[in-house]
């Protein structure tokens, strides 16, 4: 079953479904089978300025900011009621866009759904300040304060999912927003833009702007009016949007790019710690960021686990993204596939082992890459230090702990790790030591909504999730108020003296 899609897709500017400025657009393709699902309405300098200016107006004239909490509240949690109401719509245009197998596609709009209600609650009862008393002279409190204008720019790995998690803590804390998807999956950020319109959100107060990053997105981070940039997506553009938004001294948030190590100790439950792997380099189809695309295995297990890898890849089910057995379907793009494929030929020039399994010839259509192992990987190899983002996962053995903290580390990204072992003083040392912003020992990668997320060294900057969101979303006030005729110098009361008009 496919789903009703529409032949063009437009933007969305205060509260109307409208074309570019320019009238251009662009083809929308289908990863399964390579042809075109649709048109897109091509976003530009103009409709981004069209977008901000909406959101501003909705922001410092319009009801939203002057709206009671709990009628704003209103608003988020129909979000996701409707979001519920549409799982199934929502989970297959997921499907459709990117290629992502169905049966995990509906769990992400599921979660989707979450992230509104999540932050809903989170404002009510988390967003709160401090006070305190100096003496009996002085009260000083803190309040949050929504900052205005939110670009928000979204990747293209699991958008629908990914779209909500910044724009439910954007909305719900107050601001307005502009919305500029992944050119790549722009199905689903014109369902969510569909979804608010229903939930009846002033005019204004959330955009969607379609089109290309150099333009469109260039656009959003380079405009004066727009005071904070969340970005999630590569490491290289990240770097650019903070050096073209850094003159008008904006806010950023960067969940950037991964080359996560999963930890393997001899000691560890061998079961447990092989499904874990498997799924997290093969779901999503290894386009995910926290992805354990880095197997270290000690080398007293290596043979057993490998030949349990193996057995597992040759059995991994690779097809139709729309049924709902598939467990890996075809790379989004035939440009990210082309990447994908040439990183398995450095592999081959670097003398490493490619095992891979079989892609069925009735997929020849579409952008399959199947589920591969690089065996004997040195991690100094380009495929042990570059992010390759498909379902490549790259072996390397270690000895020690020592050493396997230190390979570990010897990357220049540091978004997640993962490690297991029944030791749990050594999973604490160890997880202490590799330096990544999130760690998980003897567990896949579990998300709870209330921790922060985000990375360190090049997979980003700043902190998203739970009460964190706050930091970035809102701006921090602090309110003096005096409670007692306090003693205040005097400047200029007393009258100069002969001998102090003389010095002057």
């Amino acid at each position: 079953m496919k789903p009703a899609v529409p032949e063009l897709i437009a933007l969305y500017i205060n509260g109307e479904f409208v074309p570019s400025v320019n009238g251009e657009t662009f083809v929308n393709m289908n990863p399964f089978t390579n042809e075109t699902i649709n048109n897109v309405s091509e976003g530009a300098q103009e409709d981004i300025s069209r977008a901000v200016a909406a959101a501003k107006q909705a922001f410092k004239k319009g009801p939203w900011g002057r709206m009671k909490l709990d009628e704003r509240m209103k608003h988020i949690y129909k979000i996701a009621e409707l979001i519920d109401r549409d799982i199934k719509e929502i989970a297959l245009l997921e499907s459709l866009d990117t290629g992502l197998p169905i049966a995990q596609t509906k769990k992400m709009v599921g979660r989707a759904a979450d992230n509104f209600r999540f932050y809903a609650e989170m404002v009510k009862n988390r967003m709160v300040g401090e006070a305190y008393h100096v003496d009996d002279e002085f009260m000083n409190y803190t309040v949050h304060k929504p900052v205005g204008v939110a670009g928000l720019i979204t990747p293209w790995n699991a958008p629908f999912m990914l779209e909500t998690w910044k724009v439910a803590p954007a909305l719900a804390t107050g601001n307005t927003v502009i919305l500029k998807p992944a050119e790549w999956s722009p199905l689903t950020a014109n369902k969510l833009a569909e979804i608010v319109h229903e939930a009846g959100l002033p005019e204004g107060v959330f955009n969607v702007v379609h089109g290309f990053g150099e333009t469109a997105g260039a656009a959003l981070v380079a405009h004066p009016d727009v005071q904070l940039i969340s970005f999630t997506g590569e490491t290289k553009t990240g770097s650019e949007i903070m050096k073209n938004g850094a003159d008008a001294l904006k806010r950023f948030s960067m969940e950037l790019g991964g080359k996560s190590p999963i930890i393997v100790f001899e000691d560890c439950e061998m079961d447990r710690a092989l499904d874990a792997c498997v799924w997290g380099i093969f779901s999503f189809n290894g386009e995910r960021c926290t992805a354990n695309s880095r197997l270290f295995i000690q080398e007293s297990i290596k043979d057993e686990f490998v030949a349990r890898l193996k057995e597992r890849v040759d059995n991994i089910i690779v097809g139709d993204p729309a049924h709902s057995d598939t467990e890996v379907g075809p790379l989004i793009h035939t440009e990210h596939y082309e990447n994908v494929k040439r990183y398995l030929e450095i592999a081959k020039s670097e003398g490493a082992e490619v095992y891979a399994a079989e892609v069925p010839s009735s997929l020849s259509k579409g952008n399959f890459v199947p589920p591969t192992l690089l065996l004997g990987v040195k991690n100094d190899m380009t495929v042990a230090q570059e992010e390759i983002f498909g379902p490549v996962l790259s072996v390397i053995s270690f000895s020690s702990e020592e050493e396997v903290i230190e390979m570990a580390n010897d990357v220049k990204y540091g978004l997640a790790g993962y490690v297991w072992t029944n030791d749990m003083k050594k999973g604490h040392r160890v997880a202490g030591a590799v330096e990544a912003g999130m760690l998980w020992v003897n567990s896949q990668n579990v998300r709870d909504l209330r921790i922060p997320f985000g990375g360190s060294k090049s997979s980003g900057i700043g902190r998203e999730g739970g009460h964190y969101a706050f930091e970035f979303y809102t701006e921090l006030k602090v309110i003096h108020v005096a409670l007692n005729d306090h003693h205040i110098q005097q400047f200029g009361k007393k009258k100069k003296t002969a001998e102090a008009e003389a010095k002057n």
